[in-house]
């Protein structure tokens, strides 16, 4: 991602969500902030504390949830089509899990760009929203080259 791919046709930067739980889903996405300063980007977690931490007092807040919790599940769902529609991303990227998967979800409903990133912490086999997400996502990376399947999941080497 160059500077060159930053820029929209008239010479704005493009809008990037970046997405994660948290835990090593948050700091796996932390690691790609560097590359991310090229872009206009917004970031949205599961806990003010950790965004606040990293002095992202204005991030978006989104439920945790996972499949064994579907009414937050659909609240999250909800919350993410939320703050797709009010940053209007051309890119949604995500390191997972289940809020950033639902917010990949919303911002594909709207155009944007996804890109699911699964986490390095699933080294036997995509995580389920890694699986949903090569289906879904207009690209999926794996951070083990083993799990690549050179179609649908891709290995461009690790985050960590």
């Amino acid at each position: 991602m160059g500077q060159e791919q930053a820029k929209t046709a008239i010479g704005a930067r493009r809008k990037v969500l970046a997405v994660a739980s948290g835990g090593g889903h948050w700091e796996q996405l932390m690691l790609l902030r560097e590359t991310l300063e090229a872009y206009d980007v917004a970031f949205a977690t599961t806990d003010a504390k950790i965004a606040a931490q990293r002095g992202l007092a204005d991030a978006d807040i989104l439920p945790d949830c996972n499949q064994n919790t579907p009414l937050k599940a659909f609240l999250c769902a909800v919350v993410a089509a939320k703050i797709i529609l009010k940053h209007r991303p051309h890119i949604v990227l995500s390191t997972g899990a289940a809020p950033g998967y639902f917010c990949l979800l919303a911002g594909r409903l709207v155009g944007a760009k996804t890109l699911w990133i699964d986490s390095v912490a699933n080294g036997e086999e995509l995580s389920m929203c890694g699986k949903l997400s090569k289906k879904t996502a207009h690209a999926c990376l794996t951070q083990w080259e083993h799990l690549a399947d050179g179609s649908a999941v891709k290995y461009k080497g690790a985050v960590l």
